[in-house]
């Protein structure tokens, strides 16, 4: 989502001026306090006065966000789906490799026109690349090679694992003359990372 807004925060008979933020998931609050509330743990939400008010295991907070209260409350009660995050579209010709969560795999077979899992399809609009080791990102530039000049290349790669860090994966995606262009959290054990072809070389495609 990336909503992200500065304003008044209440919390515990505390107030702070701060900035929030709305993730895929979470909820966020920088400022003399901070708060990172999980949108599953949010018991109850109200909009009134412009004030966004959740209630969670600890307690009652309160962000005055204006006119986008209501809006960031819809994007709470209703977050985009896993699908929704990647961007997948049902005309797509995509590619799946190495990828083991097979709940993923059989959600993208039924919103795609066609998913070759195991083998890389040439032209490809998204290629879903799992990766576990470092070495495994020497793959990339082949990957590229059979993406669509505007397709995207994900690598969903563990959470918090030293064999495999983001900066490896950022390192190995320019590397391959690729550009980042979006992380999300692609389930609570792993995390996927976009790249893109630079817009100066799809023409020579």
């Amino acid at each position: 989502m990336g909503a992200e807004a500065t304003c008044t925060a209440r919390f515990r008979r505390r107030t702070s001026v701060g900035k929030a933020r709305l993730e895929t998931d979470v909820l966020h609050f920088r400022g003399d306090f901070r708060l990172s509330i999980p949108f599953k743990q949010i018991s109850k939400i109200d909009t009134r006065g412009g004030a966004l008010t959740v209630t969670f295991p600890e307690g009652t907070a309160s962000f005055q966000l204006g006119i986008a209260a209501a809006k960031w409350a819809k994007k709470i009660q209703h977050p985009p789906s896993r699908l929704d995050k990647l961007g997948v579209k049902p005309e797509w010709r995509a590619s799946a490799i190495g990828v083991e969560d097979n709940q993923f795999l059989e959600e993208l077979k039924g919103s795609v026109a066609q998913l070759s899992v195991g083998r890389i399809l040439k032209g490809a609009d998204a290629i879903f690349f799992g990766a576990t080791k470092e070495a495994e990102l020497t793959r990339l530039p082949r990957l590229k090679a059979s993406l669509k000049p505007n397709g995207a290349l994900w690598v969903i790669r563990p959470k918090g694992r030293p064999e495999i860090s983001e900066r490896a994966v950022m390192a190995a995606g320019k590397a391959a003359g690729l550009v980042d262009v979006k992380v999300v959290s692609f389930s609570p054990t792993h995390t996927a990372e976009k790249f893109v072809i630079p817009v100066h070389q799809r023409r020579s495609r």
